[in-house]
C-alpha cells in the first residue's frame, strides 16, 4: 500500500508526463500544499523523493524547481532508448497484446493532432514507445522505462514548440506500427533506429539554438 507521500509524490509525476510541470519550473510549498491538501510536511518528503529520483531539483535560499535535462542528459536518453526500444522491437510478435497499446497510442496521436492538442501529441507518443518496451515482457524493464519517460517528458519540455516537435513524429510511429503487423519486425526496428536518431539530432539541435540565445 502506498504511503500518502508516494501517493503526491506521483501526482506530482503525472503534471511533469502531462507537460503542466516544464523544466525549471519553481514549486510553491504553499500553492501545492493548497492544491493537493496535504501538509508541508508531507510535500518537503515528496519533495526529498523526487530530487532523489532526479525530477526535482533544490537550490538554497530559492526553493524547489523542476529539473533541467543538460545536453548530456539528452544523448544518454537517446542512447539507453536504442538500446533497449530497438532490440525488444526486433524480437516482437505481432499479435503481441503490446501492439494493439502502440495503435491505441498512434490513434490518439491522430486524434490530438487534429484538436491541435500537441502536448497529448506528446503523451501519446511516450506512450507509443512505452507499448513498444511492454513487448519485451519484463515488468523491470517497463518500470526502468517509465523513469526514462519521466526525464524524456522534461527533455520534451524544453522545446517551446510541441507541434514542432512532435508533427513530423506522428506519421513515422504510423509506419513502425504498420511494418510490425505486417510480421516484419526487423524492419520496424531498423526503422524504430533510424527515427531515435533523427529525434535526438532534432532535439539537440533544437536545445542548442534554445540554449544559444
Amino acid at each position: 500500500m502506498q504511503t500518502l507521500a508516494e501517493t503526491v509524490s506521483q501526482r506530482i509525476r503525472d503534471k511533469v508526463i502531462s507537460g503542466m510541470l516544464t523544466p525549471g519550473s519553481h514549486l510553491s510549498e504553499q500553492a501545492l500544499s493548497d492544491e493537493l491538501q496535504v501538509s508541508r510536511n508531507t510535500l518537503r518528503e515528496v519533495f526529498r523523493l523526487l530530487t532523489k529520483e532526479g525530477l526535482l531539483r533544490y537550490e538554497a535560499n530559492r526553493g524547489v524547481f523542476v529539473s533541467t535535462p543538460s545536453m548530456a542528459t539528452i544523448i544518454d536518453i537517446y542512447r539507453v532508448r536504442r538500446s533497449i526500444e530497438c532490440p525488444t522491437l526486433a524480437q516482437a510478435h505481432p499479435l503481441h497484446p503490446g501492439v494493439s497499446r502502440m495503435r491505441a497510442a498512434v490513434e490518439d496521436a491522430k486524434l490530438r493532432r487534429d484538436a491541435k492538442d500537441w502536448l497529448g501529441v506528446g503523451s501519446a507518443d511516450i506512450a507509443f514507445h512505452a507499448a513498444i518496451v511492454e513487448l519485451a515482457d519484463s515488468p523491470r524493464l517497463s518500470g526502468f522505462y517509465a523513469q526514462i519517460s519521466l526525464e524524456l517528458r522534461l527533455v520534451f519540455g524544453l522545446l517551446r514548440d510541441p507541434e514542432f516537435l512532435h508533427g513530423p513524429f506522428i506519421d513515422q510511429n504510423r509506419e513502425i506500427l504498420a511494418e510490425l503487423e505486417a510480421g516484419k519486425a526487423a524492419e520496424a526496428a531498423q526503422m524504430l533506429e533510424a527515427y531515435l536518431l533523427r529525434a535526438e539530432r532534432f532535439i539537440l539541435g533544437a536545445y542548442t539554438r534554445l540554449t544559444d540565445r
